[in-house]
């Protein structure tokens, strides 16, 4: 199996929602990854990133979402463009993994019409409330046909311990990671938004936008027992390791 990195765009948002003790005018930029997985049994996408029409006019897709987060990517940062550099289209995927429906996560899923989308049923439930759009759920992103296979708990995604997916609740109600095994580099976490940066690991600041602190916690240390066991943390925006990661053709193996 490979691991592909891939750019999903690239945000500006407050420090102060990451690092609370930040000037509020703060800014920070965050990258927005897609991690393709080449499994024999398909070719699966963890989280598709920012809809490529952001790059233009955010508000007219995102409304007041836009105001909180930033696009500042080219034309060609996204996930449907990045695929070609490994010689694949749209239609190759199989699989969209969805860590959870905010937008910079979910806002590609439309192009992958023949992808069954996996994602956490406490996650649909909370995109579907009454609420939802104030809590950045945004229909036009996460509600568009795909099948979905929803999960409760652990799954195995193939049967052979290579993608195992993890819930990590606390960012939002169903926030799911994936754990990785690969046979030269190892084993890698990919930890979505349970740790949008490396700080929130080593430090338990607890961020802003986070759903549930006492889920968010609980979520940090079963992160921090599986890094003890040998894993590598990818982080859902942390820019420093973004720098340090092998992307696009470049694969882990």
């Amino acid at each position: 199996m490979k691991m592909h990195v891939l750019s999903g765009g690239r945000l500006r948002m407050k420090r102060h929602i990451y690092q609370p003790d930040a000037d509020r005018s703060e800014t920070i930029e965050l990258p927005v990854a897609s991690i393709l997985l080449r499994h024999a049994q398909g070719n699966v996408l963890f989280d598709t990133g920012c809809h490529p029409s952001v790059v233009d006019d955010a508000e007219a897709r995102w409304g007041g979402v836009a105001r909180a987060m930033t696009p500042i990517m080219g034309r060609e940062d996204n996930v449907v463009s990045q695929l070609a550099c490994v010689g694949l289209g749209a239609d190759d995927i199989d699989v969209v993994v969805c860590s959870h429906f905010h937008p910079d996560h979910c806002g590609c899923n439309g192009f992958f019409r023949k992808a069954t989308v996996v994602v956490h049923a406490a996650e649909l439930a909370a995109a579907k409330a009454e609420n939802a759009a104030s809590a950045g759920y945004l229909p036009v992103e996460w509600d568009q046909g795909n099948p979905l296979d929803l999960i409760e708990g652990e799954k195995d995604l193939f049967g052979d311990g290579r993608v195992t997916l993890i819930p990590f609740p606390g960012h939002t109600p169903g926030l799911t990671g994936a754990l990785v095994t690969l046979d030269r580099d190892g084993a890698f976490l990919l930890a979505s938004d349970a740790v949008s940066l490396r700080t929130s690991l080593d430090t338990d600041v607890v961020p802003k936008n986070t759903w549930n602190v006492d889920q968010h916690h609980r979520s940090i240390a079963e992160i921090r027992r599986i890094e003890a066991g040998g894993a590598a943390v990818l982080c859902g925006h942390d820019d420093a390791q973004w720098q340090s990661l092998r992307k696009g053709a470049d694969a882990y193996e």
